[in-house]
């Protein structure tokens, strides 16, 4: 016999929540409905799942191969039914989209309405969090798409979304805000950087070693309103994309435009190549790329 659809979103359900009792309500079914469920489950499969007691409940080791199995197969159950909606209209139903928190407070608010606008029927449930994190959730199935700074590594297909210049954040008054700044003139300065983890450290750290600049070491961020502060502080300077620090930089706090060519980064959308919603996604990018085409030029009068 095999698993039934139910008892494998029971199994997910309560591996997610870390409680019967959260898991039961988020399905809507009682509490011992889903014990039962799941206790039917093990049975079957012949494999304990959880360890249970009166205040947690946590997988097993074999468990959590049941539930990672149980996640791919839940995922492919969803696909049949999103193929009856695409068959009738694109983007239909719910789309779990993870985005990474240097570009989702500062490029959302320019994209989503016309994604709204155009498919009323989305449901387009968010994600932040950083690149390695939402890659990992993308190839288990967890998320169908992610918007991120490119490129990235695994067998995902990606769609360039829109290309972002960085600028230089210094305090007002700063000798290196007299002007274009060139990659050299970040020679001298201590640079403040976020913390490990995140893509855009990365990409202003590449810079900084081009130009020679130096990497404060005793200080970083956690966020790009975070970094501006301390900029503000007077510990250093920092790299901002264009869009964070228009939205973000304010006396006592000055940009200026780095010199050609300017160092930048490129947003993409990314979804696994396999995924059954390939056209969906591409329809997604291109809305995307149209919308961020229109939020830059108005950015840059």
């Amino acid at each position: 016999m095999r698993a039934s659809v139910r008892q494998l979103e029971c199994l997910v359900a309560v591996a997610d929540h870390g409680s019967f009792r959260k898991a039961a309500a988020a399905l809507g079914i009682s509490q011992p409905a889903l014990s039962a469920q799941v206790q039917a489950a093990e049975q079957l499969l012949g494999v304990q799942v959880f360890e249970r007691d009166r205040r947690s409940v946590l997988v097993t080791p074999a468990g959590e191969d049941i539930v990672a199995r149980a996640r791919v197969a839940l995922d492919a159950v969803d696909t049949v039914g999103d193929a009856a909606r695409r068959r009738a209209e694109p983007l239909v139903g719910s789309l779990r989209l993870g985005v990474i928190p240097t570009i989702a407070p500062y490029w959302l608010p320019a994209l989503l309405p016309e994604v709204r606008k155009r498919f009323a029927r989305l449901e387009l449930i968010l994600r932040e969090d950083q690149t390695a994190h939402l890659l990992a959730q993308l190839g288990a199935g967890q998320l169908e798409a992610a918007l991120v700074a490119l490129p990235v590594p695994g067998d995902f297909t990606a769609a360039a979304i829109a290309h972002e210049d960085f600028v230089v954040a210094a305090p007002r008054g700063a000798a290196i805000l007299r002007g274009r700044v060139g990659e050299k003139d970040l020679e001298a300065e201590t640079v403040l950087l976020l913390e490990d983890g995140h893509c855009l450290r990365d990409q202003a750290l590449a810079v900084c070693k081009r130009s020679g600049a130096v990497e404060s070491v005793e200080v970083r961020a956690t966020s790009l309103p975070t970094l501006v502060q301390m900029v503000a502080g007077g510990l250093g300077i920092t790299l901002l994309p264009e869009t964070a620090a228009a939205a973000l930089v304010h006396p006592p706090v000055e940009v200026a435009e780095l010199k050609k060519p300017v160092p930048g980064r490129t947003i993409g959308l990314v979804w696994r190549t396999s995924s059954a919603r390939l056209r969906e996604l591409r329809l997604l990018a291109e809305v995307l790329a149209g919308e961020a085409e229109k939020f830059l030029a108005k950015l840059r009068r």
